[in-house]
């Protein structure tokens, strides 16, 4: 990378928004130039500054579908503004953009430093790394280069859909092997923290498993419990998602792991008590203890005889089609789990499967029972008008395997 004649570098910044500083002082930011031709035009030519960026691409870019008289004119124009804006912002007078030959580039007389393709130069050189201490620090300088998704607020434009894909495969690459060298090394503390950043950096794709092992590993196994219980409560909310394989792998792994010092009997119950002296409503617990409790609860079948349900209850629009609105659905899922709560015994299980979705397991009850639960829970849910639905389906509990599912009731 060259430097320019007065000794400068712009820095570009593409991951996790666009912003630009010049010798360290902001030229632009995400705020007044996020949905402008500026930059628009800056982008491309920044991050494609080796190659050029043909006439045709720009002008898609710039102009979309609109009818313009004529584009090539209107293209120049921008061109021109671009680069006396660039000027007022502090920039050398070298017409930074510049088209030749129906291509147009970034000058040579102004360095660049872009995080992308400083991101894409420490992972080739990690790749190629032979030395294994000096191949994970290049991996977790590549992974730290990574602060989000590549231009987020353009990611309707095809070139920055493209990219935005493109770097996050690489992301995860790097990711993936640091944590694998990290494990060589059993520098789980590390661990934790590559963990913590690539959560933040790539959100809702499961990186919380690779802080949670490292958690598990060090036996630190409250902080890697409660990890388990935010991730599941953050995909619930944001997307309806269930734990994934490998989180309810962990979270079995960490129960077995799970050492305690001797202690006398009757400390042992006390710990294992609910806190509180009184329980209204159900018992409501995490989905993998939800699993457990019902495991359980079909072996005594065998020799109590008890009749169980299993009930889910599921919020809908008021023509019984799955709500999209992510914030209205967090909200009336936190207020169906009162409801349900509310409306069953404190020995039924309760478990939150999804967003607007709850499990209830009903012991010792009848399809009958199950009827006047479900209005319990309409008449604690509803209020006012009433534009929302709920649609419940019903299984009984066998002792083998079996159980047909029922229509909504």
């Amino acid at each position: 990378m060259t430097e320019n004649e007065g000794g400068g570098i712009l820095n570009v910044r593409m991951f996790g928004g666009f912003a630009l500083d010049w010798n360290g002082k902001a030229v632009t930011g995400n705020t007044k130039s996020g949905e402008s031709q500026f930059a628009y035009l800056l982008q491309l030519v920044l991050h494609y500054r080796e190659k050029g960026v043909s006439r045709d691409l720009l002008e898609r870019v710039l102009f979309g579908e609109r009818d313009i008289d004529d584009v090539h004119h209107a293209t120049r124009s921008v061109i021109y503004n671009a680069n006396r804006k660039l000027k007022t912002m502090g920039l050398p007078d070298a017409h930074c953009i510049q088209q030749r030959k129906g291509v147009c580039h970034w000058t040579d007389a102004v360095a660049v430093q872009e995080d992308a393709g400083e991101f894409e130069r420490l992972c080739r050189e990690a790749e190629s790394e032979g030395n294994p201490e000096k191949k994970l620090e290049l991996y977790l300088d590549a992974c730290h280069c990574y602060r989000g998704e590549f231009l987020p607020a353009q990611t309707g434009v095809l070139w920055v859909a493209r990219e935005a894909r493109r770097y996050r495969e690489i992301f995860c690459s790097c990711v993936e092997a640091a944590a694998g060298l990290l494990r060589e090394k059993k520098d789980f503390e590390s661990l934790v923290d590559l963990g913590i950043y690539a959560a933040a950096a790539n959100p809702l794709s499961n990186w919380e498993t690779v802080s949670m092992e490292a958690l598990v590993e060090l036996g630190r196994y409250e902080e890697a419990r409660k990890l388990y219980d935010d991730t599941v409560d953050l995909y619930f909310r944001e997307q309806g998602l269930r734990p994934s394989p490998r989180m309810m792998e962990l979270f079995h792994r960490l129960g077995e792991q799970m050492e305690h010092r001797y202690a006398a009997l009757d400390d042992i119950q006390e710990k294992l008590e609910e806190e509180g002296e009184t329980h209204t409503g159900g018992y409501l617990c995490s989905y993998p203890v939800f699993q457990g409790v019902y495991r359980m609860i079909r072996r005594m079948m065998e020799r109590g005889g008890q009749s169980v349900y299993l009930m889910l209850c599921v919020v809908v629009d008021g023509k019984g089609n799955r709500l999209e609105d992510k914030e209205l659905l967090g909200e009336l899922s936190r207020k169906l789990g009162n409801a349900v709560m509310k409306s069953v015994r404190s020995s039924d299980t309760v478990t939150r499967y999804g967003n607007g979705q709850y499990l209830v397991l009903l012991v010792n009850t009848t399809r009958e029972s199950c009827s006047i639960i479900q209005r319990r829970i309409n008449a604690n849910f509803f209020a006012g008008k009433r534009r929302m639905d709920l649609q419940y389906y019903v299984n009984i509990v066998e002792c083998l395997l079996g159980g047909e599912r029922k229509n909504p009731a």
